[in-house]
């Protein structure tokens, strides 16, 4: 991908700023503009970057002056903006999911192939020491041979936080595509990709009350599941039951478990880059934590587009567009599951994405 690599940021919301906190300074990336619907704020951000300029979306998706565009829109403008850096011949990198829907993201690979570009995809947290530690332990073999994982997240449901939760019980949100390609992305580096789904769901309260902010004491309508959970067919056989719920107080479970013939596993969460990595072995007295392994030292927000960079066409990005397609399809299959009653077998693969050696921060810094 070049040398002096230049990123066009669109979309200055809220997660921009950890993005551009990694990216801005890094010897191996330059952000030369940014964009966004608001004006004053893309002008706002310009003012603050010396030697970035403040561009209009279609000026920054056809400027000469962008080799990769991080599209950081919300989710229903992620295919149109994907498409159209594609359609200028820039390679893009982009927040999650990689699409709204599943045709379109499919779309953005087709054309990325016809041109010739990448695509990347958030999230990248799994590129840790967390996640990664662990699947070095499975794949030295610590747990023996996987069986069977497990994966919960459980929250009270974000209107409590959140001062304009609305989007989050509407089509598209739901706890499983929020927070579900945080968990199927280590799941698949952990234990490789999915072949078919069992999915069921439930939506027990029709209404919300938001807890915080101007709007505090408003109910809104619950007009998709709140609750689902499934099972995950791995295609070497593994099986991984897993819960995403916006409708508990608290869980005890860990994020993830991996149980194998010799021993269990437990994963930290997976929206985190770090995290304790913990191993009880068959007839042991107490579990212990094993020391970083694998994994990005210190990483944050943006590392998977560093990385995407550095891949440069030598190898395949880990954060890439390809595993973002298969959890997107894997999630939608199991809503899908769920709603028609029965198992569906998926249509994507891939490969699993090479492990992340320990790399110190000084080195991806």
């Amino acid at each position: 991908m070049g040398d002096a690599h230049r990123i066009g940021v669109i979309g200055l919301g809220v997660i921009s700023r950890a993005y551009l906190d990694t990216l801005v300074g890094h010897r191996a990336v330059r952000v030369t503009a940014v964009a966004d619907l608001d004006a004053s704020r893309s002008a706002a951000v310009a003012a603050e970057l010396p030697g970035v300029q403040a561009l209009s979306v279609e000026e920054l998706l056809s400027s000469p002056d962008v080799d990769t565009v991080l599209n950081l829109t919300v989710p229903a403008a992620h295919a149109e903006i994907a498409l159209g850096a594609v359609g200028h011949g820039k390679h893009v990198y982009g927040e999650k999911p990689l699409a709204a829907e599943l045709t379109d993201a499919g779309t953005v690979l087709e054309a990325a192939a016809k041109a010739g570009v990448g695509v990347g995809c958030a999230p990248d947290t799994v590129l840790g020491t967390g996640v990664q530690t662990a699947r070095a332990a499975v794949e030295a073999g610590a747990v023996g041979r996987p069986l069977f994982a497990s994966a919960v997240m459980v929250t009270p449901g974000h209107e409590r936080w959140h001062p304009h939760p609305d989007f989050y019980y509407t089509a598209g949100g739901g706890p499983l595509l929020d927070m579900g390609p945080y968990y199927l992305s280590a799941l698949v580096h952990l234990l490789g990709p999915v072949r078919a789904v069992i999915g069921a769901s439930s939506r027990r309260r029709t209404e919300r009350v938001i807890g915080s902010g101007p709007r505090a004491g408003e109910r809104i309508p619950v007009e998709v599941d709140s609750h689902v959970s499934g099972v995950l067919e791995h295609e070497d056989g593994v099986l991984t039951t897993i819960t995403t719920s916006f409708d508990g107080v608290a869980t005890t479970a860990a994020p993830i478990e991996v149980h194998g013939e010799r021993g269990t596993l437990t994963v930290p969460d997976p929206n985190n880059f770090d995290g304790e990595v913990r191993l009880l072995e068959l007839g042991g007295a107490q579990w212990r934590t094993l020391p970083p392994s694998a994994g990005y030292v210190g990483a944050a927000r943006g590392v998977g587009l560093l990385d995407f960079v550095a891949a440069d066409g030598l190898r395949a990005p880990r954060a890439s567009g390809e595993l973002a397609l298969h959890v997107l399809e894997t999630m939608t299959a199991l809503l899908r599951s769920s709603a028609e009653g029965r198992r569906i077998e998926l249509s994507t693969s891939m490969e699993r994405p090479v492990p992340v050696p320990l790399t110190p921060v000084q080195e991806w810094r």
